[in-house]
């Protein structure tokens, strides 16, 4: 593979583009995924990150062959040939486009608000996507920023086609691409992590950015044997982090999950480290009886945990323990051992009954967050509570159901759980 995941690809690419700093240029990246690779070129530029939002027009019987895309203000463009060629009719295709022109419109409200877009009048415009294939959404995106009056604009990827600027040549004034291998089917097939992305992802990155979040001095996949096993996460740590969280995983859920990787992008912007970790094999999470075996994910957390303290990223570091569902009642249990250590533990919609009676025996500081609207989850953890001795709080989410999908409950979740976590691992409750 050429890249790691989206983030190491920006970071090449920012390299490539350094020659941009200080031309008052602006970053925007192509939702979904060229977010996350602009939001990278953006901190190595100093430049603000935004979007530019463009829409794939597929083919119905082939969704995945762009006959066209669109982009905002009104920008279109479509293939002809490609049309021609899968036999679509005006009005399939006018069908088509105004679907997605609704989708469009949808992500601004979602990953915008209120906000207008940064201006690019007059400015430098590097448009970044984790990739080009056909080319149409690239072409869309760059007559949309000229249309807004862009001076300037350079289209940079990670990995395109042999023959990508010969497609869109005169589309914009400078075409950049780290990589255009021979034998290119997809973009993904070059990168060894190409995660599909939700909006909770692109808020994020946008939200970092705006925040001016601090740059993690550690950003690596780790791997690691525990008995037979070969576990793999990513560890995070921001410089000067005050604690690293350990992130314990529910039910039919991995270190891909979106929405801990939400909260775990919101525990990074505040300073904290994060490991992201699957407490079971691939072969392993098919499994329904392992997935549920609790004392098997304790073993395997705490296990993790003493390792986590022999790298020297994190090795005097305060150890939190952020669980979900199942993965709560692991994060308790292993915080239940007399030498476990943990700094702080938070609950999101976990099951703390399933900790057994190791439940009183929890010292670390808990919080326990439930949706309203999760009834059964609710009653749970209000009946574990009360065999709890530790220093604990029960944070009930309005309107919340199990998995937080409410328009701004996750947010909340992360809200709480950093303000828990940077409080129970400052210097004076360490």
């Amino acid at each position: 593979m050429l890249f790691r995941d989206r983030p190491e690809a920006g970071r090449r690419l920012g390299d490539r583009l350094a020659h941009l700093s200080g031309q008052d240029a602006v970053v925007l990246g192509l939702p979904r995924g060229g977010v996350p690779v602009a939001a990278e070129v953006a901190a190595v530029l100093g430049a603000p990150l935004d979007l530019c939002l463009v829409r794939k027009l597929g083919v119905p019987s082939q969704p995945e062959l762009a006959m066209g895309a669109i982009g905002e203000d009104g920008v279109r463009v479509i293939d002809e040939a490609v049309a021609g060629r899968a036999g679509v009719s005006d009005h399939v295709l006018a069908r088509v486009e105004e679907r997605e022109r609704r989708e469009l419109d949808r992500r601004a409200v979602r990953y915008r608000g209120e906000r207008p877009p940064v201006a690019v009048a007059g400015r430098t415009v590097v448009l970044v996507d984790d990739g080009v294939a056909t080319g149409s959404t690239a072409r869309a995106a760059c007559r949309t920023v000229r249309a807004r009056g862009a001076a300037r604009t350079v289209l940079a990827v990670p990995v395109a086609p042999p023959d990508w600027t010969a497609r869109l040549a005169g589309e914009a004034d400078e075409l950049i691409s780290l990589e255009t291998p021979a034998g290119f089917f997809a973009v993904g097939q070059f990168y060894d992590d190409f995660t599909q992305l939700d909006d909770d992802d692109v808020v994020a990155c946008l939200r970092r950015a705006r925040a001016g979040g601090a740059r993690p001095e550690v950003d690596r996949e780790i791997a690691l044997d525990i008995g037979a096993a070969r576990l793999t996460g990513r560890l995070t740590v921001p410089a000067d982090a005050p604690g690293v969280v350990v992130f314990a995983h529910g039910s039919g859920s991995g270190r891909h999950s979106p929405r801990n990787r939400f909260v775990a992008a919101g525990l990074g912007r505040a300073g904290l480290g994060t490991l992201l970790f699957d407490l079971l094999t691939e072969e392993e999470a098919g499994d329904r009886t392992k997935v549920f075996d609790i004392g098997l994910l304790a073993a395997r957390l705490a296990a993790v945990t003493d390792r986590l303290r022999t790298l020297p990223e994190a090795g005097n570091l305060p150890v939190g323990y952020f669980g979900a569902s199942t993965g709560a009642a692991a994060a308790l249990r292993a915080a239940a051992a007399p030498d476990a250590r943990i700094a702080a533990v938070v609950s999101r919609g976990g099951r703390p009954d399933l900790t057994g009676p190791a439940l009183s025996s929890v010292t670390a500081p808990t919080l326990l967050i439930v949706g309203g609207a999760d009834h059964t989850v609710l009653d749970l953890n209000r009946q574990a509570q009360t065999h709890l001795t530790c220093e604990n709080h029960l944070t009930i989410i309005p309107g919340a159901t199990h998995l937080f999908e409410e328009p701004g409950t996750l947010e909340a979740v992360t809200d709480l759980a950093r303000d828990w976590f940077t409080d129970h691992m400052s210097p004076a409750h360490v």
